[in-house]
C-alpha cells in the first residue's frame, strides 16, 4: 500500500532539488501534493515530471518569506482537500559566500527571513489545520551547517541552527495536539543551491573528491533526503517527534579526517 495514501501534503521549495524529489516521491506514494515555490518555471517542470510519473499535483507559486502568501497556500490545500495532513517546509537559500566583515544586516535578514522565518510561517499556518484533525506531521529542512561549523556561511548556519531549535521547541508547544514536527539535516547534496560547488569542482576535474570527508566518501542525492522526508511525513513515524536527523553520509558523526589510502 502507498505510504501516504490519501494524505494531503504541501511541499515548499518544490521547483528543484530536494523539494522536487520529495514532491515526486510523495505523489508516487499516494499523496495529494501542493507544490510551492517562487520559481514558476521550475515549478511547472516539477508538475510535468510528476505527471510523467503517472501521478498528479497542484502548483502554487509563492514565497515562504511572505506571510500572506504562506497563509494563502496553506488555506488552498486545506480548503480544496478538506484538511491538511503534512507539510514539508523545505524552501531555503544559501545566501552565497560573503566574507564575514563584508556581510550586511540586509544579507542576514534575507537569509533568515526565508530559511527560518519562512519555516515559522509554515508552522504557524499549517499546524492549526492539523490540530483540528488531531494529527499531522510537519517536516523541516535544516542542515548539518546547523550542527557544526564549516558547512555554510554564518547567516546560513545560524538560520539552520534556528530551524533545529524551532523543531524542538515547537514540539513542546504542540504537546497534546497529536501534531508532530521534526527536522532533517542534509549533508552535501547536489541541488540547485549547491550547483556552483559542483560546477567549480567539475571545471577543475576534482568532482570525484566531493563528499570525500564523510565515511561514505560521496555526496548525496535529493532522493535520499526525500526518503527521510517521506518517512517523517508518514504514519510510520507516528512516535517520532522533536528530533533533528542528519542525512549526511556520516559527516556529522566524526571530526574531519583524511581517509586512509587503499
Amino acid at each position: 500500500m502507498a505510504r501516504l495514501a490519501g494524505k494531503r501534503v504541501v511541499v515548499t521549495g518544490a521547483a528543484s532539488g530536494i523539494g522536487r524529489a520529495s514532491a515526486r516521491l510523495f505523489a508516487t506514494e499516494g499523496a495529494k501534493v501542493l507544490a510551492v515555490d517562487v520559481a514558476e518555471d521550475g515549478l511547472a517542470e516539477t508538475i510535468a515530471l510528476i505527471e510523467a510519473d503517472g501521478n498528479s499535483a497542484l502548483a502554487h507559486p509563492a514565497s515562504v518569506a511572505e506571510e500572506d502568501q504562506v497563509k494563502a497556500f496553506v488555506a488552498r490545500a486545506a480548503i480544496d482537500w478538506g484538511g491538511l495532513d503534512a507539510i514539508y517546509a523545505n524552501a531555503g537559500i544559501s545566501g552565497g559566500y560573503v566574507p564575514l566583515f563584508e556581510q550586511t544586516v540586509a544579507h542576514w535578514q534575507e537569509v533568515l527571513q526565508v530559511n527560518l522565518v519562512g519555516i515559522f510561517l509554515c508552522i504557524k499556518h499549517a499546524a492549526p489545520r492539523m490540530i483540528e484533525a488531531g494529527a499531522g506531521s510537519i517536516v523541516c529542512t535544516a542542515s548539518v551547517a546547523g550542527l557544526r561549523a564549516n558547512a555554510g556561511g554564518p547567516p546560513y548556519a545560524a538560520s539552520k541552527a534556528g530551524v533545529i531549535s524551532l523543531a524542538q521547541t515547537v514540539a513542546t508547544e504542540l504537546t497534546g495536539t497529536g501534531v508532530r514536527i521534526n527536522a532533517i539535516c542534509p549533508g552535501l547534496i547536489e541541488t540547485g543551491m549547491t550547483r556552483p560547488i559542483f560546477e567549480r569542482a567539475r571545471e577543475r576535474g576534482t568532482d570525484h573528491k566531493i563528499g570525500q570527508l564523510n565515511p561514505l566518501q560521496r555526496y548525496g542525492e535529493p532522493h535520499e533526503i526525500a526518503n527521510m522526508a517521506l518517512f517523517l511525513a508518514s504514519d510510520e513515524a507516528s512516535y517520532v517527534n522533536g528530533q533533528a536527523f542528519a542525512v549526511d553520509g556520516g559527516l556529522s558523526s566524526t571530526h574531519p579526517f583524511v581517509p586512509k589510502r587503499k
